[in-house]
């Protein structure tokens, strides 16, 4: 069974390990808004999204010195982006399966003719 990459997983000390940062920074990361953790008891859960999320919070703060307005904007940008992304993609199926029945109709209707016209 294929696990969900929304699916919360990670405890805190684990992502902190992982992204080579201390716990600390993940929560202040959490107070600035760039990520929500699930909560069980008192516990944070991350999914593989939110360490992809922080991942790229760390890249764009230590590597390229954007500051957290700067990452704010970059996040909501990049979510809008992929929210664009999907509509199109679903449009695209849309018009593809209105493309498939007009051709799938007019290749029956081909048919058909040339069947009428040979009797």
């Amino acid at each position: 069974m294929k696990r969900s990459r929304e699916e919360p997983i990670y405890m805190i000390s684990i992502v902190a390990r992982m992204l080579q940062v201390h716990p600390q920074t993940l929560r202040m990361y959490e107070r600035e808004g760039f990520v929500k953790p699930k909560r069980t008891n008192k516990n944070r859960l991350y999914s593989e999204d939110d360490v992809e999320r922080l991942g790229m919070v760390i890249r764009l703060t230590r590597e390229l010195g954007v500051n957290k307005a700067g990452v704010d904007i970059i996040l909501r940008m990049r979510e809008r982006i992929e929210a664009l992304q999907r509509e199109l993609f679903d449009i695209m199926d849309h018009v593809e399966s209105d493309f498939r029945a007009e051709f799938e109709r007019r290749l029956k209707e081909a048919f058909s003719n040339r069947y009428e016209d040979e009797d």
